[in-house]
């Protein structure tokens, strides 16, 4: 069974009651500071304090299944989490089958894509299966790209052992050990450009990996939230040419009974300044409002983010 790190409560001053947090300050869930969800999360706080002039905290976590626990159970109001961990959480999969489906899950919009990237030093690492027996770093427990990961292996039908070594580092020390001799591949699920990718491919000249195959296959056959992408070649150091791989989508999303004209206000605040947010990061360039609204959303829209679209007139987006 899944074990989430502790979520910590605000007590609220005078009443001597621990409150959630969402219920004092809007709260987003992020992930790594070295990674791509916490600028994005820093990026939708800013909007919604400039547009209404009220607190937004754009928090660092463990990542996707962290935001997700955290949202469900209400200490979070929002969080940024891949599309499988959105549709797991909503149909009471893996990690989540111990719960159940929950029916609180709501969708507010979707962000980038999000492709599964294997990042390796040794010249004879050129696909996923050639990383058998090798020193990997699978990822920090509660975030995504561990659990997408995971999903992967049990689609080929083999585990974590399949690594000699499966490292939990989070981005920005996987790089570093990488470089330094420590590993010879690490894994992340991410929006591209990403620092720590970047990082690795410029300092030790390290390279991107295909992730092909029957396993893949299989496991885009089986699931819908999951799509073939291409990591454009040009992007890093020495990489020039394009890397096929799979991905997903990173999702905000939200509790059924968060505040509808909070979170209104929020989607209000980044669609009304579109431009401004779609440059606030590389990874958001290619995003439409179409996208947004429908792309790999697999809860029902909420409240307050349908009233919105509804009232732009893109009322036949975004139906359940």
């Amino acid at each position: 069974m899944l074990r989430f790190p502790a979520l910590t409560l605000i007590a609220a001053p005078l009443l001597g009651l621990v409150t959630p947090a969402w219920s004092l300050a809007m709260t987003l869930g992020t992930g790594d500071a070295a990674g791509v969800y916490y600028p994005i999360g820093q990026a939708i706080c800013a909007r919604y304090e400039r547009s209404t002039g009220k607190a937004c905290d754009a928090l660092s976590t463990g990542g996707s299944l962290y935001n997700m626990e955290a949202v469900r159970t209400g200490d979070l109001t929002l969080g940024i989490v891949q599309s499988d961990v959105q549709y797991a959480a909503a149909t009471g999969k893996p990690p989540f089958e111990d719960v159940g489906p929950d029916t609180s899950v709501r969708a507010v919009f979707s962000l980038h894509a999000e492709a599964f990237t294997v990042v390796a030093g040794p010249n004879d690492i050129q696909h996923f299966a050639d990383l058998e027996d090798r020193r990997v770093n699978v990822g920090n427990p509660g975030s995504g790209h561990r659990a997408t990961l995971d999903a992967l292996l049990e689609a080929a039908g083999d585990s974590e052992s399949f690594f000699a070594l499966a490292s939990e580092l989070k981005p920005e020390d996987m790089a570093r050990l990488m470089c330094e001799g420590g590993l010879d591949a690490f894994i992340y699920v991410v929006g591209h450009p990403s620092g720590a990718i970047g990082a690795a491919t410029t300092r030790c000249q390290s390279h991107l990996v295909d992730v092909d195959g029957p396993a893949v296959d299989t496991l885009l056959a089986n699931a819908p939230y999951y799509a073939t992408t291409v990591i454009p070649g040009g992007l890093y150091t020495g990489n020039l040419t394009d890397t096929e791989t799979f991905g997903v989508r990173a999702t905000l999303v939200a509790r059924a009974d968060a505040d509808a004209d909070q979170i209104y206000d929020l989607v209000a605040a980044v669609f009304d300044n579109w431009d401004r947010f779609r440059h606030s990061h590389p990874a958001l360039e290619n995003l439409t409002p179409e996208i947004m609204i429908d792309s790999a959303r697999t809860a029902p829209l909420h409240e307050g983010a349908r009233r919105y679209y509804q009232e732009r007139g893109w009322s036949e987006a975004g139906r359940d």
